[in-house]
């Protein structure tokens, strides 16, 4: 199983094996080179001792950069029977390019050229009593120019920062394409893993290279899983969709947190105006991290 960071899953185990053995069970780290051997542990059938080691060597876990093998097992997750099926039209789509860029001669992430910097207000008391001046109320923006070249590193790596919002009509669906690129380095993509709050979405298809429109005839609209975190492959495209039904704001962003750190995230709003009162205290919990922190 590939499993990445905010990912998660759930597992029938069958324990139908021979009893009188143990077996092995070995863990590795996907998509970043790892410095240390992968991990292992026994599964341990009693009344077997559990140092009793298991006849065969241990498996060997795929290389870190197998992008291959994690395609393939990501391909064919389809949704638990029952779940809920996706809406089969969306109300609006937002196309957000994942791009490795400069600031200030500082190695940032941002998306559609935007490096997100949250504020010291919290976004959710800002919305609902229309303080101004405590973030970018500019829409940012839905997608990236067309001509951009995802194989190739930025022509120009300069980004900009902002921390503007994405709101949604209330109970409306939402695609969302996420478009991995080529980061600074020639020839060098990276995986990323993409957790929405407050929401799950279905996982409607991934595709390599650039996302096209004809690409919407493949999305699996039978039983896309139905999760809140979905990966994003190296120069490929991950399309998700969700229905904006809980009111607040909340965070999408890449769940390796220095990467959220460096600017790799977006904030969603919807229903703002029917979320209960705000404690007057809440407004400065932001600054109050930040002078902490620092």
């Amino acid at each position: 199983m590939d499993i990445y960071s905010g990912e998660s899953y759930s597992v029938l185990l069958r324990t139908d094996q021979d009893p009188t053995k143990n077996y092995w069970l070995s863990v590795g780290v996907r998509g970043r080179e790892p410095k240390t051997p992968q991990g292992l542990t026994i599964l341990n059938y009693k009344p077997t001792s559990a140092s009793h080691l298991p006849p065969i060597p241990p498996p060997v876990t795929p290389r870190w950069n197998d992008t291959d093998h994690s395609k393939a097992f990501t391909n064919k997750t389809r949704a638990l029977m029952g779940s809920p099926k996706p809406p089969t039209t969306s109300h609006r789509r937002i196309v957000l390019l994942n791009t490795q860029n400069k600031f200030d001669g500082f190695t940032k992430w941002a998306i559609n050229n935007v490096s997100l910097v949250l504020p010291s207000t919290p976004y959710l008391g800002s919305m609902k009593l229309g303080l101004k001046g405590t973030y970018n109320h500019a829409s940012p923006p839905e997608k990236y120019d067309e001509s951009y070249d995802v194989m190739n590193p930025p022509v120009n790596p300069n980004a900009n920062q902002g921390n503007g919002v994405y709101v949604f009509d209330l109970n409306s669906t939402v695609d969302v394409i996420l478009q991995n690129a080529n980061t600074l380095t020639t020839g060098v993509s990276e995986i990323h893993p993409w957790h929405l709050h407050g929401h799950d979405f279905w996982v409607l298809g991934y595709g390599d290279g650039k996302f096209k429109e004809a690409d919407v005839k493949k999305f699996n609209l039978k039983n896309p899983p139905l999760k809140n975190t979905a990966v994003i492959f190296p120069y490929g495209w991950t399309a998700l969709r969700f229905v904006a039904d809980n009111p607040g704001v909340w965070a999408f962003h890449c769940h390796i947190e220095p990467h959220l750190h460096m600017g790799m995230g977006v904030v969603f709003a919807e229903g703002v105006k029917k979320v209960g009162r705000i404690p007057s205290s809440a407004l400065a919990c932001g600054l109050t991290a930040r002078m902490v922190a620092n």
